[in-house]
């Protein structure tokens, strides 16, 4: 196969590949290093390969999912694994009415929610460090996070009167080819309240106790990146059963071409 055959082949295979992950509802995630909000003497965090949802969750595939799993309906959830808030919007089981649109990002579901319907769809919840590495993208590089008019943007949002009603895919499309993961609604992530003081004592302390008691602390590295310290802060605060008018979510799956290459 010569040059210009091997370069039209392997540009045909990447759009074949992206087209399939569109169809998917997913995108492919370069993993790398970054050094996170919490990082210690510059800690880096590796992310390896996975795939992340295009879009969050909406009101319309969070109903299918209930219609499929019954005890995830709003009457029927035990109060073990959501709160009073979960759902409270709907009209009913098999209906969140009028007010909610269905391509509107679902929220008011709890951590055990969102774990359970990425489990069902054979998916998980993003790790917050994924979720981070993700998310400190623009729409041209892969890390925003020192350009002064990008955290801006973001710290507006945090700042302006809220609407959860807005169609997914009204914020901008960053460099990996995801929406929404700033403008929209804030996020689940599988491990959203784990983050602690410093790098030993995230090898050390019982993460199972931090993820569900609300203590986790935040030592960050750079107090000036305020749209960062507020998620930590905010995750920091939930308990898994907690369901918030801000809060949706979306999945993430690990890489295929990792999977394949396990003996």
């Amino acid at each position: 196969m010569g040059f210009l055959a091997k370069i039209v082949f392997l540009l045909v295979a990447t759009i074949a590949a992206n087209t399939a992950q569109a169809q998917d509802g997913m995108v492919e995630i370069k993993g790398g290093t970054y050094i996170p909000l919490y990082g210690i003497d510059s800690t880096t965090v590796t992310i390896t390969d996975f795939s992340m949802d295009v879009y969050p969750v909406t009101n319309a595939e969070y109903l299918e999912f209930v219609k499929a799993y019954p005890t995830w309906q709003k009457s029927k959830v035990k109060r073990l694994f959501a709160d009073g808030n979960y759902l409270v919007d709907w009209e009913d089981d098999l209906s969140y009415g009028k007010s909610l649109t269905d391509d509107a990002p679902i929220t008011n579901v709890s951590w055990f929610a969102a774990k359970n319907y990425c489990e069902c769809q054979g998916k998980r919840l993003p790790t917050i460090d994924e979720w981070e590495y993700v998310a400190m993208a623009d729409e041209i590089s892969t890390d925003a996070r020192t350009k002064v008019s990008y955290n801006q943007k973001i710290l507006d949002w945090y700042e302006a009167p809220k609407s959860f009603n807005k169609k997914i895919g009204s914020t901008f499309k960053n460099y990996w080819g995801v929406y929404d993961l700033h403008g929209l609604v804030w996020e689940w992530t599988i491990d959203f309240n784990s983050v602690l003081i410093s790098g030993e004592s995230r090898k050390d302390v019982d993460k199972d106790s931090n993820l569900f008691c609300g203590s986790a602390a935040v030592g960050a590295t750079d107090l000036m990146n305020y749209a960062a310290f507020m998620r930590y802060a905010f995750r920091g605060s939930m308990k898994a059963r907690y369901s918030v008018k801000n809060l949706g979510f979306r999945c993430a799956k690990d890489s295929s071409k990792k999977l394949k290459n396990k003996p």
